[in-house]
């Protein structure tokens, strides 16, 4: 079946309406939840209309920390609930918008993360010559460290200061600071997310537990939260009967085929014994029944001759979303 049949199948069998956000994670084609879609997905709502119920079918290893809070609260302004469809990764941002549904359905290889932002040093300080070679700086990383030295180094609090002044002596204070202030929206916007369907007041020991273990507790950022674990944390996750789970992995194959999902790139394979090959690759897609945009990367990729080697070499001229007819 196409995509449009597997989507229009289901909503029949979710009794829902479908909207479906692939997000890249194929170097040099990757992409990344981004702000740029909320136009295209209200093209997307404003087309379907004022629904019962409306689910995202989610794959995407993150994006920009503010762009799911938008996404989230206008599912929400066309529908009375709002659900998200993981069939596999729904990492970081995307994690961010399955805490804003008001049921989360996970498939047997559903994976949602924890929420823990990374940011840019100015420059890595083991290779300061090269103003390009940013170092990521996280505050797991930085609680680490100060975690190693009360906890193995058996530093007392007094004897911290020392341990703070050799930190700012490799990282500039105000990455430090940016790297906090990261953290700290972080909680901001899970908290946010979490009470637009849970009572702040009622609920306010399970959005606690969650934000604390989502954010803080589990300290690897890409560690997968199934969906058993996701469960325990208190999140409204839905097991799809087997006729959905089966359903929602075809859909899946269907956007991880042609975008060769989790697969390394190598240029010569555009080129297939040519000195010189056109570029067209989807690099993202927002569907539904009735629209299909695609997020595509063009260009040129060309065999020649330097220093007596053959080098390949590969041009990206645009990349921009178009609407697939």
């Amino acid at each position: 079946m196409s995509k449009k049949d597997l989507i229009q199948q289901l909503e029949k069998e979710q009794n829902s309406r479908i909207i479906t956000y692939v997000t890249g994670d194929r170097p040099p084609f990757a992409t990344r939840i981004a702000g740029d879609v909320v136009p295209l997905l209200s093209r997307h709502l404003e087309k379907i209309g004022k629904s019962k119920k409306i689910s995202l079918f989610l794959y995407t290893s993150g994006g920009d920390m503010l762009a799911p809070i938008r996404i989230v609260k206008l599912i929400r302004n066309h529908c009375d609930t709002f659900e998200v469809l993981v069939p596999y990764k729904a990492h970081s941002a995307g994690t961010l918008i399955a805490l804003g549904a008001d049921r989360i359905v996970m498939g047997k290889l559903g994976e949602l993360t924890p929420v823990d932002p990374t940011t840019g040093h100015p420059f890595n300080p083991q290779n300061p010559a090269d103003p390009q070679q940013r170092l990521e700086v996280s505050v797991e990383d930085l609680n680490s460290y100060f975690l190693f030295a009360k906890e193995k180094a058996g530093l007392r609090p007094g004897q911290m200061a020392d341990v703070y002044k050799m930190l700012v002596e490799k990282l500039h204070p105000l990455s430090i600071g940016n790297a906090y202030r990261a953290y700290r929206m972080a909680k901001l916007l899970t908290e946010r997310l979490l009470s637009l369907h849970m009572d702040k007041t009622k609920d306010s020991q399970k959005i606690k537990k969650i934000i604390k273990e989502i954010t803080g507790d589990i300290t690897i950022h890409a560690y997968p939260i199934d969906r058993d674990e996701a469960k325990e944390l208190g999140l409204k996750i839905d097991t799809p009967k087997t006729s959905v789970e089966q359903r929602i992995w075809q859909l899946y194959e269907e956007y991880a085929m042609p975008m060769k999902l989790g697969q390394p790139f190598h240029a010569n394979e555009l080129l297939a014994g040519k000195d010189m090959a056109e570029i067209r690759h989807a690099g993202a897609y927002i569907e539904s029944a009735e629209y299909s945009h695609q997020f595509t990367f063009t260009g040129k990729v060309q065999k020649t001759i330097r220093n007596n080697q053959p080098v390949v070499d590969m041009n990206i001229d645009s990349q921009s979303w178009v609407k697939i007819e």
